[in-house]
């Protein structure tokens, strides 16, 4: 089987997607696909060229870790800004139906093609080149696109929007023509994959046929398999938030609660881990607050091991956003199948895992008191944090990387054989 992947969001650079998409990639090779990639000069998360990839940049084909074939594609350097993003989005996207025009090289030509959202022009190139090759085409959906567009208003504030409800509408109907354009691809693709069963299920809802789960996967560890609970009740509570500090996070919330649980007398230590749009913000509140959070730049996987064992508890947080509800962090996973208690700031499905397994506490979406408040009751009782097995057994049975790996590939089979 011959499969092109778009995407905006590819190895070295580091994130979710990124990673998904290796471990993904390495399989399909392994099992004989041939794959060739187009995606982006890697240059997530700092908008620009990454250092030491001068070998990456636009215009380079090269061998990927895996043995895929990756084609390079321009970028546009971008900022904090939501505007900058799309920019850059749009740019890509441009550039990578250019890079199919001109051809893959050795006449090859897919069997099948997979665009890859969160980049929404992504997702318009794939319906492009797919139909232009008169191929199938699998539009994969990491976030409850077209849904977040109804928040797009408050993708550049720290809070709820306290704008007027004119200026507000007038932002919604704005983008109104991009959801509309999103859901299109999204009726036209042969078939769509959401990482969620609530996500899927609304998606089927709107007429949507072919709608399939690849969940994200509770990927390992490098040198740590299972945590290690920390039962010094002297010693403060370690709060560990490792990933991107993006907009949908929703971190100040818990930039507040460290603070206001080290104010009522709970030693608490909050550790944020990464980069993302939301860095600098955080850095501000934390110092304004003197709230007690430490800052660590993003860090290989090889060295997360380390971070898990500082922890008692692992964040895993998300904005009071309802199409936030569709979706799961990666990382709830990755805590559950260490065996690393979870402090769930989440609603939804996501909510519904941390309770049916017991992987954790759960605080509403930005609800400073009540973080605060789970967080001051783990430290004066370190029995709440042991977790059950129940939370690592149904991460190895629903979210194995190997198994949805092996999923994927048998989806994109059937996808072929309908031709």
């Amino acid at each position: 089987m011959k499969i092109l992947l778009l995407s905006h969001y590819y190895a070295p650079e580091p994130g979710a997607a990124q990673h998904r998409w290796s471990v993904f990639v390495r399989h399909l090779v392994a099992a004989g696909d041939s794959l060739h990639v187009v995606a982006p000069a890697p240059h997530y998360p700092l908008g620009q060229l990454l250092a030491g990839q001068e070998s990456m940049a636009a215009g380079a084909i090269h061998k990927g870790v895996h043995g895929e074939t990756v084609h390079r594609v321009a970028f546009r350097p971008y900022d904090a800004s939501v505007r900058s993003r799309m920019a850059d989005e749009a740019v890509a996207a441009r550039d990578a139906v250019r890079t199919v025009k001109r051809g893959l090289g050795d006449d090859w030509v897919p069997d099948v093609v997979v665009a890859t959202v969160p980049s929404l022009p992504m997702a318009w190139a794939g319906g492009w080149v797919a139909r232009s090759l008169r191929v199938p085409l699998v539009l994969d959906l990491r976030d409850a696109w077209p849904d977040l567009l109804v928040v797009a208003h408050e993708w550049d504030n720290h809070g709820p929007s306290r704008g007027r409800g004119r200026a507000r509408s007038a932002v919604r109907g704005a983008l109104s023509g991009v959801g509309s354009a999103l859901t299109r691809e999204q009726r036209r693709a042969d078939a769509v994959v959401t990482t969620t069963d609530s996500f899927a299920e609304v998606l089927r809802s709107r007429g949507m046929g072919s709608v399939h789960v690849v969940r994200n996967a509770a990927h390992a560890v490098p040198g740590y398999p299972r945590h290690q609970l920390r039962r010094d009740k002297s010693a403060a509570l370690h709060v560990l938030y490792a990933g991107t500090m993006g907009r949908s996070h929703g971190l100040g919330t818990a930039v507040r609660a460290a603070a206001l649980a080290h104010e009522r007398g709970a030693d608490v230590v909050l550790r944020l881990v990464g980069h993302g749009a939301e860095h600098r913000h955080l850095m501000e509140l934390a110092a304004g607050l003197r709230a007690p959070v430490e800052f660590v730049d993003a860090v290989p996987r090889s060295s997360m091991g380390e971070h898990y064992a500082w922890s008692d508890t692992v964040l895993v947080s998300l904005r009071p956003w309802q199409a936030l509800e569709l979706a799961v962090p990666s990382k709830l996973y990755e805590a559950m199948k260490l065996g690393v208690h979870v402090s769930a700031v989440v609603a939804g499905e996501a909510r519904r895992i941390v309770e049916e397994t017991a992987a954790g506490s759960l605080s509403a979406p930005g609800d400073v008191e009540q973080l605060a408040t789970s967080w001051e009751r783990l430290h004066a009782d370190r029995s709440l944090l042991e977790v059950a097995d129940a939370a690592r057994e149904w991460a190895e049975l629903h979210a194995d990387a190997a198994e949805l790996a092996g999923g994927y590939r048998e989806l994109l089979h059937s996808v072929v054989a309908r031709g």
